[in-house]
């Protein structure tokens, strides 16, 4: 009996020695939702985002990584998060161009802007004022209530897949693309016909006649959605998404009932989900597009100068037209200009291009080259 007494006193003390375990909060389930098919990596980006909060704040926050659709359609993610339907979101800001043009140039997009990658725009959302700008649009400009971060660089990015050979912007007549927010806006100008869509529904459009042609992404993305069994005409690059940022959303409300640890967390999650996340996705498009050349017979095509340059031409255009309507639009537009100012060219100077080395070790052949060995 002794011993008996001698263990429940151990116990006991125990109890009053370490009380913290006893009074741990229950685990935050959050329910989330993306914009993307569950097959893709964009999705796997938001899978490991998830797994990353739940191991930071051990299991304090649990996040149930949904696909588009599972409780809401793809494009209604945002209004399902402020309203709570959801707990918050996975998606891209230019999505959100119909309720402001302001959204696209939190996804840093068309043109990068102004010459800038995604770790160039990270830069000015960390150091140059722009999440302080990301979050009064959604909380003052949309009146949203909703805190949004950039989770993802998904860029560069493909012009796109079609039918048949582009070679000028005469050959975009007649043709209808599916293309999404802004960008659907300056390829109208250029004479595109153009359908907005989710990702999901590029296939069986196509299948059915809908499209003639189609922007995604690029690489891995591409393959798993099926656009090499589509078309064979692939061309890169394209400058409407030379800089695409996609973002994880959650609603203020819930953000609000994180302990500041838990908020931390987050935001450790969300930085490393951004770096780990696109390392590995920069080896899977190698591997893609070696897949689709070699298995599939796609015709990988550089996009005709021409056509670039008049992209950013139509863009500059409208991005002037927005900004003489909108003062919040010109206002983050004059910030990202100010800073990528500073930013691109420095790099420009300090940076070799990247063509310079690769075309060493591992040159183009040239197109008669091609065609001889052929």
């Amino acid at each position: 009996m002794k011993n008996v007494f001698s263990i429940t006193a151990l116990a006991a003390a125990a109890a009053l020695a370490f009380p913290v375990a006893a009074q741990q909060p229950a685990p935050k389930q959050l329910k989330m939702q993306s914009t993307w098919p569950a097959s893709l990596t964009l999705q796997d980006n938001f899978r490991y985002f998830a797994e990353r909060m739940d191991k930071l704040t051990g299991g304090g926050v649990k996040i149930e990584a949904m696909a588009a659709g599972q409780i809401v359609p793809a494009f209604e993610i945002l209004d399902a998060t402020h309203k709570k339907v959801i707990d918050g979101g996975h998606g891209v800001a230019y999505y959100w161009v119909g309720k402001n043009k302001a959204a696209t140039l939190f996804s840093a997009t068309p043109a990068g802007p102004f010459g800038m990658d995604h770790f160039d725009f990270l830069g000015w959302l960390q150091e140059g004022g722009g999440q302080a700008l990301y979050d009064e649009f959604y909380r003052d400009v949309l009146k949203l209530n909703i805190v949004g971060m950039p989770i993802g660089g998904s860029s560069p990015q493909a012009m796109g897949w079609f039918k048949r050979p582009i070679k000028d912007l005469a050959d975009f007549k007649g043709m209808k693309c599916r293309q999404t927010g802004i960008v659907a806006e300056i390829y109208q100008r250029m004479g595109m016909q153009t359908v907005n869509m989710p990702g999901g529904e590029i296939v069986p459009s196509a299948q059915r006649g809908v499209i003639d042609c189609a922007e995604w992404v690029g690489g891995v993305e591409d393959l798993r959605l099926g656009l090499p069994q589509l078309w064979k005409y692939h061309y890169t690059p394209g400058m409407h998404e030379s800089n695409s940022m996609l973002e994880v959303i959650i609603n203020t409300d819930v953000w609000k009932t994180f302990l500041p640890q838990q908020q931390e967390a987050w935001r450790s999650a969300q930085m490393e989900t951004f770096v780990r996340w696109g390392v590995r996705w920069q080896k899977q498009n190698a591997d893609a597009i070696d897949e689709m050349r070699t298995k599939h017979g796609t015709q990988m095509l550089r996009t005709p100068p021409a056509i670039l340059i008049d992209f950013l031409k139509t863009w500059d255009k409208i991005a002037a037209e927005e900004s003489a309507k909108s003062p919040f639009f010109k206002k983050v537009l004059d910030s990202q200009r100010e800073y990528a100012a500073k930013v691109v060219p420095a790099k420009r100077f300090m940076f070799p291009p990247y063509s310079f080395a690769a075309n060493y070790y591992f040159p183009e052949a040239k197109p008669a080259a091609q065609a001889k060995k052929k």
